[in-house]
């Protein structure tokens, strides 16, 4: 297999981590020494369970909330991905009481990787923004 397919295989079961808040799987495919920034923590996150810190963050303010790959194109160390996350709105999120509102927002990442194939690297395109307006926080 070589590297383009293989970095599209990982990202197939990156959606299964993070749907799943899969701990090994979060351990196999993120580096130690990956850092992640993300409004849940002023300080970066770092490695599989930092990730995963994020996706419980989510789910304090969308119990249901999923991740959907939509569409993958990899080079040989990094993949684009195009998201559909989807949830109800059910718990507080970034002070926002809940509405109960359904959002679906289409959300872009750049994931980069090492030698080994782990993640290194995660670039969000602006997705919050979506969010936000899902819930009637912003327009």
């Amino acid at each position: 297999m070589d590297l383009i397919e293989r970095n599209k295989g990982l990202m197939k079961k990156f959606e299964a981590m993070i749907n799943t808040a899969d701990e090994n799987l979060a351990e196999e495919l993120v580096s130690d020494k990956a850092p992640f920034y993300t409004p849940a923590s002023p300080e970066p996150l770092y490695g599989g369970k930092g990730y995963l810190s994020v996706v419980h963050w989510m789910r304090k303010g969308f119990s249901d909330v999923q991740w959907k790959l939509e569409d993958v194109a990899a080079d040989e160390d990094k993949a684009a991905v195009r998201w559909t996350l989807t949830g109800t709105h059910d718990g507080e999120f970034l002070g926002v009481k809940p509405t109960n509102k359904k959002i679906s927002v289409c959300v872009m990442n750049f994931y980069y990787f090492n030698e080994s194939g782990k993640i290194v690297k995660d670039i969000a395109a602006e997705g919050m923004i979506g969010i936000l307006r899902g819930i009637g926080a912003a327009r």
